[in-house]
């Protein structure tokens, strides 16, 4: 085998590896790049069991505090999930206020959240949150800012 040969193996083969590890790490990662998930396709993501974040806006008047932490309904305007956390919540969390929850959805529906974060300015809505207010024909941007959460039709109601 010439040395030009040789040299153009050992490039073939680096970058045949190099190759390799950037699909493996794009793989990895595939998962963790959506931010969260809405209550409209927590369905597509999968089974019980499986780690997902659940963002939206706390529903008004479903906030129930006990001793052993907090249930409350995560909606994006055209569904709803109920959510248990046993932990504290944190100081920013309040019924139409935005958030999102680290947690796994359960067999009977409900998400059990391990990690609850709350957003800290009242105007910021994420994209998927006002599409699905679009969708579900309770805000026409055409006519004004985005309704308060508290303001929201629960779904079916």
């Amino acid at each position: 085998m010439t040395r030009k040969r040789r040299r153009l193996w050992i490039l073939l083969a680096c970058g045949l590896g190099l190759g390799t590890a950037t699909a493996l790490v794009l793989t990895a990662f595939s998962d963790n790049l959506v931010f969260f998930v809405s209550p409209s396709d927590i369905a597509k993501v999968g089974g019980s069991g499986r780690t997902v974040r659940l963002g939206g806006l706390v529903e008004a008047g479903s906030v129930q505090r006990g001793a052993g932490g907090a249930s409350f309904r995560v909606t994006d305007g055209a569904n709803s999930i109920a959510v248990r956390y046993n932990g504290i919540l944190p100081d920013l969390f309040r019924e139409g206020q935005g958030v999102v929850t680290l947690g796994a959805l359960l067999p009977d529906g409900s998400f059990r959240a391990s990690e609850v974060l709350a957003k800290h300015d009242e105007t910021y809505m994420p994209k998927e949150v006002a599409e699905a207010l679009k969708k579900s024909g309770q805000w026409k941007p055409e006519a004004g800012p985005a309704p308060a959460g508290g303001a929201w039709k629960k779904p079916g109601g």
